[in-house]
């Protein structure tokens, strides 16, 4: 049974009145089915796809991100990846099922999978803690992404999660510092690492594993440090203002892109990732494949000086790139023209100053 969101409820009564046409059984008994009109219905649906989809605001982002029937990473791993191995346990305390990992083979590459499990069904949904994964989970990815690293192989995450698991036992085992651990792998990592945001982006639990060379959304997912409701109960003590927070956020890919959180965006099929799974999972392979080969003429260096680059460069014009000069060392700021000419404005204001004031002075000297 398919699910529908608060907004989708005239496409659930045409998807309702499509459904009634196909089927030969009427109030009357056997009837003939009418094609034309389930044709013209179709195209309709299709329409209001389109109108809605193309207008929805970050709120409804958010849920569209958090529909029920979202292909989840267990999904993608199984159509995207052959050969997929599955390695459990972190070898201190025992598995966290809310992520899966091990490694798999991609166009003949062989590559380390991680992807944050919400589950399928309630039973499922129970065991994978909802996606919301614990300290032992984040330590098997670091176990796991530093065996990948020494023996030369790629890393391909896929994020969608609520948080990281704030329980009592998560706090008592080291949530925090498995979390800064599991980021200091991600940067460190000298292989290519590559993050695709299926869902939801939630907070410290998913940067975890998105520290990575290449951060790529799905177009109606959502990246944020706090959920739209968290901020807004915070914000105005109110979980009803979630659309402002949401708004206020700039949670989704669009408003990352901009900012150059994110890298590239996924488009999603008409109506959403749910809607055709195959067809998602099949242009997700297709940009990790793409994503790959721009690294393949790395070396070690320069696949962890671009990580470091991307990260450095957010908020800034031009980010950094390796110094020329030896004795400077590592990375060096780069400054775009503009921001070059006011700088040197701002340090020789006196003189510029100056300078006017002589100018001025002359021209009223002459003028007179």
């Amino acid at each position: 049974m398919k699910n529908y969101l608060d907004f989708e409820k005239e496409i659930k009564e045409l998807e309702k009145e499509v459904d009634n046409l196909k089927s030969p059984f009427g109030s009357e008994g056997i009837s003939e089915v009418d094609t034309d009109k389930i044709k013209n219905t179709q195209q309709e649906i299709n329409q209001k796809l389109q109108e809605t989809y193309a207008n929805l605001d970050s709120w409804q982002k958010t849920q569209v991100a958090r529909h029920e029937d979202r292909p989840r990473a267990n999904f993608y791993i199984k159509r995207i990846f052959s050969k997929f191995t599955l390695l459990s346990g972190d070898r201190y305390f025992g598995d966290d099922k809310s992520v899966i990992a091990g490694f798999g083979l991609i166009d003949n590459k062989s590559v380390l999978i991680i992807g944050q499990e919400k589950g399928e069904d309630l039973n499922s949904r129970i065991e994978r803690n909802f996606g919301m994964m614990r300290p032992e989970g984040y330590r098997k990815c670091i176990r796991l992404m530093k065996l990948a690293d020494r023996f030369n192989i790629p890393v391909i995450t896929f994020i969608d999660t609520p948080g990281a698991y704030p329980g009592i036992g998560a706090e008592q085992r080291g949530q925090a510092s498995a979390i800064a651990n599991s980021i200091e792998c991600c940067m460190a990592l000298t292989v290519p690492n590559i993050s695709i945001i299926i869902g939801e982006g939630g907070s410290g639990g998913a940067i975890a594993l998105a520290s990575s060379n290449k951060v790529i959304m799905l177009e109606n997912s959502i990246y944020s440090v706090i959920s739209p409701e968290g901020c807004a109960s915070i914000l105005w003590r109110d979980p009803s203002k979630s659309l402002q927070a949401a708004e206020a956020m700039k949670l989704t890919a669009k408003d990352l892109l901009k900012l150059k959180v994110i890298d590239e965006i996924i488009p999603e099929p008409l109506g959403g990732a749910h809607r055709d799974p195959d067809s998602i999972a099949n242009d997700i392979k297709f940009t990790i494949i793409k994503n790959l080969k721009i690294f393949e003429n790395y070396n070690k260096e320069q696949i962890y000086d671009h990580r470091k680059a991307k990260f450095l460069q957010i908020g800034r014009d031009q980010g950094f790139s390796r110094s020329s000069n030896l004795s400077e060392g590592g990375l060096i700021y780069k400054e775009s023209g503009f921001k070059k000419i006011l700088s040197h404005l701002h340090k020789n204001k006196f003189i510029y100053g100056g300078l006017g004031l002589v100018v001025i002075t002359s021209l009223i000297a002459i003028l007179s």
